[in-house]
């Protein structure tokens, strides 16, 4: 499992600005050992932000809109004709706010990868990042995971915590979930690449590098958290004993 003989073909689908593609492209581009390359993105939105950095990397671009009343599975054989054109391995989910049935998902089995603002399984849906603050927890994050026929449901890949600050607005928090989406998605999206995600049920399991000791976890690495209020350490005793003591 060192890298790949080629570049594993990637899709992403968006429907706003394409702040998680820019993250991808960026990875790419730098990484030269990613493994893979972004060869469509595609929209359900035809203003979608996010497709002007697509053809500004030069980047084929596909559109596909679900009018009002239209028929879902239509619509969704034809997204998927059109990303099947480019031969597309992998489908990355990059704030695409579209539900995918299990038609579409047969089609990629266990290789369709969405990142979502919240610790899955808590606050699922659209407004995750509000509900969190309404909740009133202390801790929220993102998850990346692969994607089943339950919203916000498959196996998880990563996740990473991200502290909710007394002053925190819905969109303060989730411009520091952003930051950290733009960091393991890409770091996800490289292991599929590398076929190192191994499905067991629910659980996701990953495999070592060829080149890289086996890891303590079966999880990239998570971040710790980060106190938003951290207490000095006390002052050290005058004869102290002696002791011991990135969610990608």
């Amino acid at each position: 499992m060192g890298r790949p003989a080629r570049a594993t073909r990637l899709a992403v689908l968006i429907s706003g600005g394409g702040s998680n593609l820019c993250a991808l492209l960026e990875a790419v581009a730098t990484d030269p050992s990613f493994g893979g390359e972004v060869v469509v993105v595609g929209s359900d939105r035809s203003g979608a932000g996010g497709l002007q950095h697509a053809r500004d990397a030069g980047i084929p671009t596909v559109v596909e809109v679900l009018e009002r009343g239209a028929d879902r599975a239509a619509w969704e054989d034809r997204l998927a004709a059109r990303l099947a054109e480019h031969d597309a391995e992998v489908v990355v989910l990059a704030g695409f706010m579209r539900i995918l049935s299990g038609r579409f998902l047969a089609r990629w089995p266990d290789r369709v990868v969405n990142t979502h603002p919240s610790l899955l399984p808590a606050f699922r849906g659209a407004h995750a990042v509000r509900e969190a603050l309404e909740y009133g927890v202390a801790v929220t994050g993102c998850t990346v995971h692969l994607v089943d026929e339950q919203v916000d449901h498959g196996p998880i890949l990563a996740q990473e915590a991200v502290p909710v600050l007394a002053d925190d607005t819905e969109d303060r928090l989730h411009e520091r979930i952003k930051a950290v989406e733009h960091r393991l998605l890409p770091a996800c999206v490289r292991l599929l690449c590398h076929d190192r995600v191994r499905i067991d049920g629910r659980r996701a399991r990953i495999l070592p590098a060829d080149d890289a000791p086996a890891p303590a976890t079966d999880r990239p690495h998570l971040a710790p958290v980060p106190d938003p209020d951290p207490v000095p350490d006390p002052a050290p005793d005058p004869d102290p004993a002696t002791g011991s003591e990135e969610r990608p």
